[in-house]
């Protein structure tokens, strides 16, 4: 377990400076959204800045000790790495500490520590593990099973914690089945379900059912074996029908009122004046003042520090999951944009760190750090421009919180640390 001495400086730099660039940025930000009154110290740990300033020296510490041990570690004690992370999840039931409903924390002293953000790189390596395994055969359905397992369980803790955010996350490691061959129709399947989901929602059962039996209709027309998939296209059309009854159940009887309301917001479909004027002044009321903010922005922003909602306190949460509301506010579109360059690079590096990885390992561990930061940014950015339902989930390196800061670190850097061992890895 000590650091190969082959390579003591072969890490990616480009990948640590793109991490460096990001959280330095995320700091700024976090200070300009959670200061009150005058900075007389960045180290004042009455000031969300100053406790993100020392979780991010902290973390400097946590890097030097991911990269100091042997790379061969997080493959060959993957499972063990995995089988705590869920203990640490189901302790939560037990242990947990209730914040805003969710009872996602351990509460130690006057600090908090949130177990989902470790669970994910955990996950991530027993996912690698499994795969690269020589006995695994993705394409059989009980390899798959497994697989899929492995990211329900963890999913399934946090659900039941009431952090419906974080369960998403786990949806990314879906893009690393497909990239390891496994077929078409899953992900032809997953993003219907999803078009389906929304047109049930938005137009009812009905109006969805002959969308659908239209589609299915023209598929069965061009097909050239007409008599042999008339079955399998009245199969397809029922299978339709039914998904989207249930999705049209799950949101009436399922969905606490919160999330209804979010969902109904996103896609209009409140037609009540005065529901709606309500609903705006309670569940939207975060994402209007964050859409307020980012507009305000115009093209350069109003300056480091000068944006007037973010200093006035508009935008509740700003320091977490609607930072990037500040980022718009005083940095503008050019501000925004360029940290939308600096996370897509990172994700674009990572995913063409994995491809040249020698071992599957490796590749597929890769894969997965790069999907978790892709949900993590498109879902964070989307909800607070209002594109997506309004989701409680952080933006990397920007939003404020220990947990969420060291969970990504050590998420990216247990990659770093495999590829720069790759030339080992023949």
């Amino acid at each position: 377990m000590i650091r190969e001495n082959h390579r003591g400086f072969g890490f990616d730099w480009i990948t640590i400076i793109l991490f460096l660039l990001l959280v330095a940025f995320g700091w700024l930000n976090i200070m300009s959204a959670s200061h009150l009154g005058e900075i007389e110290s960045y180290f004042d740990m009455s000031q969300l800045y100053g406790k993100q300033a020392v979780f991010i020296g902290l973390t400097f510490v946590l890097i030097i000790l991911i990269l100091s041990v042997e790379a061969k570690f997080y493959e060959r004690f993957a499972s063990v790495i995995y089988l705590v992370a869920m203990l640490a999840l189901v302790g939560l039931f037990i242990f947990g500490k209730d914040i805003n409903g969710a009872r996602s924390w351990y509460g130690i002293g006057s600090m908090t520590l949130q177990p989902s953000e470790f669970a994910k790189f955990a996950t991530a390596l027993a996912l690698a593990k499994y795969m690269s395994d020589l006995q695994t055969d993705m394409n059989t359905i009980k390899d798959q099973l497994k697989a899929v397992g492995l990211i329900i369980l963890p999913a399934v803790l946090i659900l039941l914690q009431n952090d419906a955010g974080s369960t998403i996350v786990y949806a990314s490691f879906f893009f690393v089945f497909y990239r390891e061959g496994l077929q078409q129709i899953y992900l032809a399947t997953a993003i219907s379900a999803i078009i389906l989901a929304v047109l049930a929602l938005k137009f009812g059962i009905l109006i969805t059912a002959a969308i659908t039996a239209v589609v299915v209709g023209c598929a069965y027309i061009f097909r050239r074996k007409k008599r042999a998939s008339i079955i399998q296209s009245i199969m397809i059309l029922l299978v339709c029908v039914l998904f989207s009854s249930g999705v049209r159940m799950f949101y009436d009887h399922v969905l606490k009122p919160h999330q209804q309301n979010r969902i109904s917001l996103w896609l209009r479909l409140e037609k009540d004046p005065l529901k709606l004027e309500r609903m705006k002044k309670e569940e939207a009321y975060n994402l209007i003042q964050s859409e307020q903010a980012i507009s305000s922005g115009g093209l350069k922003g109003k300056g480091f520090m000068q944006g007037t909602r973010t200093t006035g306190k508009f935008v509740p949460e700003q320091e977490t999951d609607y930072i990037f509301s500040t980022v718009g506010e005083e940095w503008g579109f050019l501000g925004s944009s360029m940290v939308v360059i600096f996370f897509m690079a990172l994700i674009i590096r990572i995913l063409y760190l994995a491809e040249s990885q020698k071992s599957q390992f490796s590749r597929v561990y890769g894969y997965g750090v790069a999907s978790i930061f892709f949900i993590h940014f498109t879902i964070n950015t989307g909800m607070v421009m209002g594109l997506i339902p309004t989701v409680g989930i952080p933006l990397p390196f920007f939003s404020y919180g220990g947990s969420g800061l060291w969970g990504f670190t050590i998420l990216l850097f247990i990659f770093i640390k495999l590829d720069s061992n790759k030339i080992n890895e023949w």
